[in-house]
């Protein structure tokens, strides 16, 4: 037979949409080595494994993992493509399945229980004739002791006998249902372990120890006069080095391994408690991940006090950097949540409503007085990122704090609205702000949602909305109160209509229904709303808030809008010099006819010098078209003179989204492409009915992956398989935030 090279799809195939990811498909190694011979290819002609078609199918080359003939045979053996590659990605456990073989003593899980058995078979079992796909490798366990008779074969499939047991005393199962047995004894004259990686930190153990048996939880494996020795925290509150070979892991029984509950909700910088022999020790996560040798997930914890082993290193390796005997090891399921943050997380949600909202609240207060510079791109990891961080969310405040969480967390060009002189009826309300809110936030990461709470009902008490406290409300109304009701603080926005000037503080884009955009930049949504409305900017905006178009929160006009890292409005400003669009001198007049004529870019206005304007409008469909004139400053139309056009163009710096009623926030914290974060200030939850909600903030680089790819790669991404949190920021967006990096420093 043909050698083959296998490969299981990780992604949907871009011109296979039917190609299912964790399908396992295959090629023959001559083809694949006649391919891969010059170069990497981009596409592979795979057959897909079990289907009844004989033609094979390119696939990228890009949406293909390889796996081993064994992996792909103990994947095959799983119900369907979904579990696949579940199991594919959980690698340990594959691993794990490679390592069994005919007479190992394993525990199998039927139905909810697990029970003892030996491998006595390992192959594919015989199907039906034509069945397909074929059906991979399946483990023969015959049960052991008390277990016997809770199987459902005797060891014999479609009339062939596998292997010989009795009656319902046999189970033929794929890998992920078997696990070998964890040895519940160990005899101090057993050989030694054939390596360190026998047992790891955060085991649970028996050791030999005093001429008597004793358990504990290893805290490091070293190498002692080239004897593998074992630190162990013991039960009896002590800690005592080891020989290996008098270590065996703790046996379990059929029970599978305790897993804590808050487990799923621990990441890095996550702050956590651990026990050991001297009591509870707490850390910080700083390393996540499964190192060489073990199985499990581990997690390396940077301590508050010095009752670690390393300085951050495992087996010689650096994983992270700490002071020395800080960092410790351990399961990642041996770790808990803090629960001294949490006791005080707690008690502040149960006060909450209860906090004082007249501006007068000393006892709480942070004393934060004076200026805190926003977080700069070099602290946003060390201040920023991790659980318990950001603006802690309470009772729909959602709104509110993605708002707060977006305008002050990196940038500056509203903090004038934080120390501009105010009324006296006011003044508390900007203490609250600036000394409860935008200070610890940039210097300690966090605000406790009472803070928020505060503010609310200051708000509330100042009359402009009876239900600021409890009901869910829009950003852009809670912006203009502050702003505008509470602060005084200038019109953001000054528009030109016909000659007279309007202000604002945000600019909700309204399209007509004739538009013929498909995957439109936020570039392009501005200015079709600018051109259908007759408006123009009167001058720069220090801060440009923008609403995106929609039917209500609920309803979207557009599945997805791409990002405008940078927002030109040089061509929408009723003053000033601009460039023909064509040549790039001097323009002197505009024509709003051409702006939707497809020989154009559907992006920026249609603007020509007069030997341009005199050229394109000598088409016949043009003619007819009526120029309006620039306004161009004096001194500009000098002859002779030769003049630098500087464009004018506001940088991102925030986004809101907004699914299922609940904002969530982008931040654009540097100037590379992947300098993203991602806020929400509901992240998860601790407790029911008396918890309090956990904030989160975490980077996610890939937000700049997609912006740097073109138009029609981003039109072929289906959304529901974009990495991370990027589909919310292409798909959910609610309002875009810009600043102008020289008008800001004027207000």
């Amino acid at each position: 037979m043909t050698s083959q090279l296998y490969f299981i799809v990780t992604r949907t195939p871009e011109y296979h949409r039917h190609v299912s990811p964790g399908r396992i498909c295959h090629i023959s190694e001559a083809r694949h080595r006649s391919l891969t011979k010059k170069s990497a290819p981009t596409k592979l002609s795979v057959y897909l494994w079990g289907s009844s078609d004989v033609w094979d199918r390119e696939i990228e080359a890009g949406s293909l993992e390889e796996l081993s003939a064994e992996e792909a045979e103990l994947l095959q053996a799983l119900p369907d493509d979904p579990e696949r590659l579940k199991w594919f990605r959980e690698r340990e456990s594959l691993q794990a399945a490679r390592g069994l073989a005919v007479g190992t003593a394993v525990t199998v899980l039927q139905g909810k229980e697990w029970l003892r058995g030996i491998v006595r078979f390992i192959g594919r079992t015989p199907t039906l004739p034509y069945a397909a796909p074929p059906p991979g490798w399946f483990f023969g366990i015959e049960l052991q002791g008390e277990d016997r008779g809770k199987g459902d074969t005797d060891g014999i499939c479609q009339n062939k006998t596998l292997f010989p047991c009795a009656k319902d005393c046999g189970i033929f199962a794929p890998f992920t249902r078997v696990r070998p047995v964890v040895p519940s004894s160990l005899s101090p004259s057993s050989p030694k372990h054939s390596q360190t990686g026998a047992v790891a930190p955060g085991d649970r153990v028996t050791y030999f120890f005093h001429d008597k048996w004793q358990h504990g939880m290893v805290l490091h494996v070293k190498e002692e006069d080239a004897e593998p020795c074992v630190r162990i925290s013991t039960d009896t509150n002590d800690e005592v080095d080891v020989p290996l070979h008098t270590v065996a892991p703790e046996s379990k029984g059929t029970e599978t391994p305790p897993v804590e509950k808050d487990t799923a909700d621990l990441s890095l910088s996550s702050v956590v408690e651990v026990s050991l022999a001297k009591g509870t020790s707490y850390g910080i996560i700083r390393w996540i991940g499964t190192p060489l040798g073990c199985v499990e997930t581990m997690a390396g914890l940077e301590l508050d006090e010095p009752d670690g082993v390393s300085d951050g290193t495992f087996k010689s390796e650096r994983l992270f950097h700490c002071a020395p005997r800080k960092a410790l090891f351990v399961k990642l399921r041996s770790c808990r949540p803090d629960s001294r943050f949490q006791s005080t997380s707690a008690h502040c949600s149960e006060k909450m409503l209860e906090t004082d909202a007249s501006g007068g609240d000393s006892e709480h207060s942070t004393g934060m007085l004076g200026t805190v510079p926003p977080i700069s791109t070099e602290q946003v990891n060390h201040i920023l990122i991790g659980r318990m961080k950001g603006i802690q969310g309470h009772y729909n405040s959602c709104y509110m704090d993605a708002a707060l969480f977006s305008l002050f967390s990196c940038s500056s060009v509203l903090d004038a609205m934080l120390f501009k002189p105010t009324e006296p009826q006011d003044s508390p309300i900007q203490s609250t702000l600036l000394n409860d809110i935008v200070n610890p936030l940039r210097t300690k990461g966090f605000v406790e949602g009472r803070h928020i709470m505060k503010l609310r009902q200051q708000l509330q008490n100042h009359g402009y909305s009876k239900s600021f406290t409890t009901d869910e409300k829009d950003p852009e109304e809670f912006l203009t109160v502050i702003m505008h009701h509470i602060l005084a603080l200038d019109p953001l926005l000054k528009l030109s209509l016909g000659g007279k000037v309007q202000e604002s503080y945000c600019y909700q884009i309204f399209l007509d229904q004739n538009h013929s955009l498909v995957l439109p930049t936020v570039q392009q949504l501005l200015e079709h709303s600018f051109h259908n409305a007759g408006l123009k900017l009167a001058e720069v905006p220090p801060c440009f808030i923008l609403q995106m178009p929609r039917f209500g929160k609920k309803f979207k006009m557009f599945d997805r809008i791409i990002p405008s890292l940078e927002l030109d409005v040089t061509n929408l400003l009723s003053e000033g010099p601009q460039q023909c669009m064509l040549c790039g001198d001097l323009a002197q007049a505009e024509c709003t006819d051409c702006f939707k004529d497809p020989i154009f870019s559907q992006t920026g206005f249609k603007i020509f010098c007069q030997k341009c304007w005199s050229q394109v409008h000598a088409h016949p469909q043009r003619r007819s078209h009526q120029p309006v004139a620039l306004d161009i400053p004096k001194g500009y139309l000098s002859h002779g003179v030769t003049h630098t056009l500087i464009r004018d163009k506001l940088e991102l710096f925030a986004v809101l989204c907004i699914e299922t009623s609940h904002y969530v926030s982008f931040i654009k914290h540097g100037p590379n492409s992947q300098d993203w974060i991602f806020f929400d200030s509901m992240a998860d939850r601790q407790g029911e009915k008396d918890g309090f909600n956990i904030p989160e903030v975490h980077a996610c680089p890939e937000v700049g992956t997609y912006l740097e790819m073109s138009p029609t790669e981003l039109a072929n991404q289906v959304p529901r398989d974009m990495k991370g949190v990027a589909k919310r920021l292409f798909c959910d967006a609610y309002m875009y935030l810009y600043q102008s990096p020289n008008m800001c420093l004027y207000r």
